[in-house]
Parts: structure tokens; sequence; C-alpha cells
């Protein structure tokens, strides 16, 4: 029989002095969260805020075609709903499960007025949402930059982080919705890290068996977005630390002579 998830799974809600965790745990609601099940749409009111304890959420952008690109992930390290505290009401985007489980809900009422009290929440939210910030712009420069092999170990890092086990339950359709590239090319990818040993895959079920490796095969945007995570949320169990911060690759950029630095490239 399965354990009954707790506010404190979530590490965001775990961070929390016991005087705010008794001002708002009162109001947090379970609620399953069954894959593919949208938790906002796109320019819809967003009436609560969501926390997850063992499920993952991917923030998709949809195109007027119908095509959709993850921009980014959440899980147990955060919360969906940060543009409720920064002012809005509704996003562009929208929030789909692609993992699995339960997270809590809160009213936005109950999220404003603890956030209003300019007090912890306000410090971990804004601390949090800069390193969503991160993670959404590295993302961008991985899909522009980088090939579908590198983009599909990044994905799987980044969501192997938010879970307490080395499976996804996702189909190569899936996979190739959440990334934007078309399923051949996740099809390839998959098959190339099943012939070194990476992961196993059969019927919908990906196994991770040398995360070394795939780490080691993937790009620089997991291991630039794991240090700015860990930078900002020292909160989360350090499963995962980078020690050694040289071994993050980084570009050298060539000197501008002076009087060149505002020309452009045509």
């Amino acid at each position: 029989m399965s354990t009954k998830p707790q506010p404190q799974h979530n590490h965001l809600l775990a961070a929390l002095s016991p005087d705010v965790q008794s001002r708002l745990f009162p109001y947090l609601e379970l609620v399953p969260l069954p894959l593919r099940a949208l938790l906002y749409e796109s320019r819809r009111p967003m009436r609560h805020v969501y926390f997850p304890t063992d499920s993952i959420v991917s923030l998709q952008y949809m195109m007027e075609n119908g095509a959709s690109t993850a921009i980014s992930v959440v899980g147990n390290e955060g919360l969906l709903g940060i543009t409720l505290f920064l002012g809005g009401e509704s996003t562009p985007s929208r929030s789909m499960v692609q993992s699995a489980g339960y997270a809590y809900r809160l009213p936005r009422l109950r999220v404003k007025e603890e956030f209003n009290r300019h007090g912890q929440l306000l410090m971990l939210m804004l601390r949090y949402t800069q390193a969503l910030i991160t993670q959404i712009s590295q993302t961008a420069v991985c899909n522009r930059q980088h090939s579908i092999d590198q983009q599909l170990c990044r994905w799987l890092l980044l969501s192997m982080d938010r879970l307490s086990h080395n499976h996804l339950t996702m189909t190569q359709e899936f996979i190739s919705n959440m990334l934007g590239v078309r399923r051949e090319g996740i099809t390839q990818a998959a098959l190339k890290l099943q012939q070194l040993g990476v992961i196993s895959y059969s019927r919908g079920l990906i196994k991770v068996l040398d995360r070394p490796k795939l780490e080691t095969l993937s790009c620089e945007c997991y291991s630039v977005v794991k240090k700015e995570t860990d930078l900002l949320l020292d909160y989360l169990p350090q499963r995962r630390v980078i020690t050694n911060t040289d071994t993050i690759p980084t570009a050298t950029l060539p000197t501008q002579q002076e009087g060149d630095v505002n020309k452009k490239d045509v």
C-alpha cells in the first residue's frame, strides 16, 4: 500500500518555517496528476498554485498550427503558478503532466496573502523564479544550438533530478512533442542510448542505467541549469552536487577592438 504524499515531500514547502507552514498547510489540497493532464491552459485564469510531490509537469508553448515545445519542467523542487505572484492571472503557455503523481494545490488568494507579507515565502518564490528563468533561457539555447541526441540527454537528466527513482513512463511520440522535434529523431536518439547501455526502453518505460555516462553525453546546458539551481535553491537535498565547476564547458568570446562594440553582424 502506497504512502500518502505529505506537503513536506515538496522541497519548497518543506523549507518554510513552522509559522508559515501553520498559515498555509490547512488550505493545501492533495490532488492526483494523471499523465497528460492539463493544469493550466493558455490564457485561462489561474485559480491555484501547485506544489508537486512526486510528479513532473512540463510548461509548454503552443503554436498557432498546434505544434508545441516544452520550455521547462517543474517537480518537487518548486511550484507551478509563478504568474499569480508576479501580478498576472494567466500565461501564454500551458502546463501538462509528463510524469504522473500528486501535487498539493493552494488557492491563489492564500498565496498572494502570504506573499504580500514580504517574508520567507516571498524570498523562496523569487529565488525559485530565477532558477526557472535560467532553465527556460537555457532550453531556448539548447533547442537552437544542440543536437536531438543532446537535447534528449538534457531532458532525461532534468526529469531524473525531480524523481526518487530512475525510470519514466513515456512514449516516443510524447517525448517528441515535449522537445518539439520529429518522432523519428527521438527514435534514433533513444536507440543510440540503448546501444551504449545508458538507458533501456520498452513499451513506453524508460530506465536510466548509467547516469554518469548520460551526463557525459549531454550538452553543457544541463550543467548550467544544475549549477544555478543548486546555487539558488539551497533547500534542495544535494543529491548530485557539482563539486568542480571548472568541468562545466564555457565559451571564450573573441575580443573586440575599441569602436567595434556597437557593430552588429549583417
